[in-house]
């Protein structure tokens, strides 16, 4: 075996041979020495692995930095350890349940017995988590027979590994060393603990054990931690700027929208202001559509179970819809899919190729169950809008349309100033829940990465992460502060032709399947909303502001111009507001700033007398006297050109 040679195929896509048993840490040396000093974790096959560990089989892999998820995985999953570590030296009687990694950061529950964890008590934990990460040690793997496991944790008194012990199979048992602590553990874990330089201990919850109310409760610390004390104290402010730009706050306080217990959970009504924000995001996306030969549909708010059925969305996505509603003798279901109503459109009339390609779109409202505690505002509701097409097409065109909808997916993200990161989202060959043949797969497949090499774009490949009937291009914007949001995507479905028996005919006069292209930019019509609103931290652009301009008369004696001014702006499409009150003018322009008014027309006896305005720009304060045309050009420059707010 020592001089057996395997193939590993490298994250560059090149293959190189190497010796039977070399670990990913030598790999990693052999690509480059900086990128050795760096690596946390090797990604093998799909699985996440220590770099240390032996690969004795030809293999795809990754080596993973702080800047992939899989190396914040390990990075988060080993701190989780050092806070356990740390606990067990301060609180020697502590109990340990589990401590897995999450999307930001990592928690671990924990008994500890009649102690009570308050917030004070975090700042020492900190302080000791820093601690024993400065020793450098080591994370050893181990294998453990199951019999030894149980010895250990009933000699430890532990009842909640013995219970996780219980569980699994003999054989495939390992435990984790650092230090002075041992955990149960599948890993992965960094080479060792003095890669963690900053750590933050965010909250304390209470946990069920398990999930089950009838179990004890124990104390949840959730914590994040960084390779540098700078990556700690950016995020700490990112966090800070997040509560600042809430869409849930400043929904409530910009007149966004509302929801209300009487109407429904998770059902949110857009208010006056609101409505006004979604039609115009709407009127951008439906003129961008109307360019590139979009046509729209509506289609209704339910449909014959039949119908879902057919699609598969039924019983595919039961655990996420509402139960059938029975109607007569049929079973009917809140629409949760857009996608079979427009099918049935095409299929309403006999196709040709001459007819192709077909763009159907729909601002389409859809339901789905979400889980009570996981609704937040409008991002996580049980119904909302999509901006829904689908675009029926030859194959010979699909390279084309895919292109076009992507084009059209970069102008959205382009005009809201969000830089995009592509994913190519594929199947996962493992998993069995993907409808279609694998020759449909393999092809649409390539196809989309043709279509991204042709484009130049820059995208990362994603196993596992395709839908159910098809691949797609997704993209993943960034926001103002830098977070990251999975919004637009255009997937190639090859498996809903063949459900739906989707034909048309060719010019050899023969039947043919078309090729379908789902795409929505947008997602949903609440979720981006939610988006837009953090974006801007409500100091949206001016031709998206629902109150564009607001006039304020110093006194009594200017309201008459005032209204002639708003008049003007009214003729020209401004959403405009007087505001008459018998307030003082720095009262008017504070409320106006807290309203988020990107203009405000100041009229007092001055600008009366001369047909003047003074104007002031949100956040920027007096630009100065203006004619009043000089305005309007200023004003119709920045709405047609979509300017985007200073910072």
């Amino acid at each position: 075996m020592a001089n057996q040679q395997i193939k590993i195929t490298l994250p560059d896509g090149n293959s190189r041979e190497y010796p039977f048993g070399i670990t990913g840490q030598e790999i990693a040396e052999s690509i480059s020495s900086g990128l050795a000093r760096v690596a946390l974790s090797i990604t093998v096959n799909g699985e996440i692995w220590d770099l240390n560990r032996s690969i004795t089989e030809n293999a795809t892999i990754a080596i993973n930095t702080w800047d992939s998820e899989d190396g914040q995985y390990t990075f988060w999953h080993s701190s989780a350890h050092l806070l356990a570590e740390a606990v067990q030296e301060l609180y020697p009687e502590a109990k340990f349940g589990i401590g897995p990694p999450i999307e930001t950061g990592f928690y671990y529950d924990i008994d500890f017995g009649d102690t009570q964890i308050t917030q004070d008590d975090l700042v020492t934990i900190e302080k000791k988590i820093l601690e024993v990460a400065r020793k450098k040690n080591t994370f050893e793997r181990k294998e453990i027979s199951k019999t030894e496991a149980l010895s250990f944790y009933k000699e430890a008194g532990n009842e909640y590994k013995v219970d996780l012990i219980e569980g699994l199979e003999d054989g495939g048992i390992t435990f984790y060393t650092q230090g002075s602590f041992t955990d149960l553990c599948r890993g992965p874990h960094i080479p060792n603990t003095g890669v963690v330089k900053a750590v933050k201990l965010t909250n304390l919850a209470g946990a069920y054990w398990r999930g089950d109310v009838n179990s004890k409760q124990l104390t949840r610390i959730y914590g994040v931690s960084f390779p540098k004390q700078k990556m700690l104290d950016e995020y700490l402010h990112q966090v800070e700027e997040a509560k600042r730009r809430d869409h849930r706050k400043l929904g409530k306080e910009l007149g966004i929208y509302m929801i209300d217990k009487m109407v429904g959970s998770g059902l949110p009504m857009w208010l006056p202001k609101g409505t006004t924000l979604r039609r115009t995001l709407e009127a951008f996306l439906r003129d961008e559509q109307l360019k590139r030969g979009y046509e729209e549909v509506i289609t209704p708010h339910i449909g014959n179970l039949e119908l879902y059925r057919t699609s598969g969305h039924y019983p595919y996505y039961q655990d996420s819809q509402y139960n059938p509603i029975q109607v007569d003798d049929e079973e009917y279901m809140l629409k949760p899919m857009n996608c079979p109503h427009h099918h049935r459109i095409y299929s309403s009339q006999m196709r040709s190729y001459r007819d192709l390609p077909l763009r159907l779109a729909e601002f389409g409202s859809v339901y789905r169950y979400e889980q009570s505690g996981e609704l937040s505002g409008l991002s996580r509701v049980r119904g909302f809008t999509q901006d829904d097409a689908h675009i029926y097409c030859t194959h010979d065109q699909l390279k084309d349309e895919i292109k076009s909808t992507v084009e059209l997916t970069q102008v959205v993200f382009k005009t809201f100033g969000m830089p995009v990161d592509i994913r190519l989202s594929f199947r996962d060959d493992n998993d069995s829940k993907y409808g279609g043949s694998t020759e449909y797969w393999d092809r649409a497949q390539r196809e989309i990465q043709e279509v991204a090499d042709e484009m130049e774009l820059e995208y990362f490949i994603a196993p596992g992460e395709a839908s159910f009937y098809g691949p797609k291009i997704d993209f993943i914007i960034r926001d103002a502060i830098g977070r990251k949001w999975q919004l637009g995507t255009v997937q190639v479905d090859y498996v809903m032709p063949e459900r739906f028996d989707l034909t048309y005919i060719g010019s050899d006069n023969e039947k043919h399947r078309p090729v379908i292209i789902h795409r929505a930019p947008f997602g949903s019509m609440e979720r981006f909303t939610s988006i837009l609103i953090e974006h801007f931290a409500g100091n949206f652009p001016l031709w998206l502001s629902p109150e564009q301009i607001r006039v304020l008369s110093i006194s009594d004696d200017q309201n008459e111009y005032a209204r002639k001014c708003a008049s003007k702006l009214e003729e020209i499409g401004c959403r405009v507001t007087v505001d008459e009150r018998s307030e003082q003018i720095g009262s008017k322009i504070r409320d106006a700033e807290t309203a988020k008014i990107p203009y405000m027309l100041i009229i007092g006896a001055k600008e009366m007398g001369s047909g003047t305005i003074s104007v002031r720009k949100h956040r920027k304060g007096d630009i100065g006297t203006l004619e009043f045309s000089e305005f309007l050009s200023h004003i119709n420059s920045e709405i047609v050109n979509k300017t985007l707010p200073e910072d």
